[in-house]
């Protein structure tokens, strides 16, 4: 039943198919447990489908990495990551009390990026994110630093006629952010001419915030796609290779 992909990751053949089931029922159980007035029983019930979930994903990774060639190899990959994360959480609320830190307790909700595994679709997007990983990183500065410049212009404009809504450039860049990805809570918002010029300097540039990293992953799918083709095209020709005559 185990056999190995391109990359030397194991895969457990029909045993997938109990693996997905069982992250949809995770998944729908952890939205059941924030339900207000659970009885004694039904918690209890949902602590022991934690534990058993917890104790196959465990089995699942130490078996993935034992069989994967080479095991570290599976370690260092996204899904290696996104299977050592899916189990920390339970492991850690052995040792500590995790009430009060909610943050890792829902962690577990990253085993719906297990699913990953099973798609070609989310796959492709991972590729993706690979091939325009370089220009995101390059675009990310630069919007950090348009950001940064929004909430100093902003300040300037607006300060002294407002000085409670815009009381430092900190206070600033959170107008500059909901107005950069043309959000506008309204909330905070120009009542100058300079400020209200400068937000329609700015609420432009913001279009060209949501729009270059759609371009930049659109471009990116269609290369990932492309990839996928060649591979399947070169895998049909070894096996006419191999299925030739003996």
């Amino acid at each position: 039943m185990i056999t190995h992909d391109k990359r030397g990751h194991a895969q457990f053949g029909r045993l997938e198919g109990f693996l997905q089931l069982l992250i949809l029922v995770n998944l729908i159980a952890f939205a059941f447990e924030t339900l207000p007035d659970l009885s004694p029983g039904m918690q209890r019930a949902f602590a022991w489908f934690e534990t058993f979930s917890v104790m196959v994903f465990t089995i699942e990774f130490v078996t993935r990495v034992a069989l994967s060639r080479p095991p570290m190899g599976y370690v260092r990959s996204f899904m290696g990551v996104i299977d050592l994360i899916s189990i920390v959480p339970f492991y850690l609320g052995l040792a500590f009390d995790l009430r009060s830190m909610r943050a890792i307790r829902l962690m577990r909700i990253f085993r719906i990026f297990k699913l990953a595994r099973y798609s070609a679709a989310i796959r492709r997007f991972q590729q993706a994110f690979r091939y325009a990983r370089e220009e995101l990183v390059l675009f990310g500065a630069a919007a950090l630093i348009v950001l940064y410049l929004a909430g100093v212009g902003i300040y300037q404009f607006e300060h002294e006629a407002q000085p409670q809504v815009f009381a430092s450039v900190f206070h600033s860049l959170w107008w500059a952010v909901v107005t950069l990805t043309t959000v506008g809570y309204g909330d905070a918002y120009p009542i100058t001419a300079g400020g209200r010029i400068f937000t329609s300097l700015v609420l432009i540039v913001g279009l060209g915030i949501v729009a270059i990293p759609t371009g930049l992953l659109a471009a990116a799918l269609t290369k990932a796609r492309d990839h996928e083709k060649d591979l399947e095209i070169e895998e049909k020709k070894q096996r006419e290779t191999q299925s030739g005559p003996q």
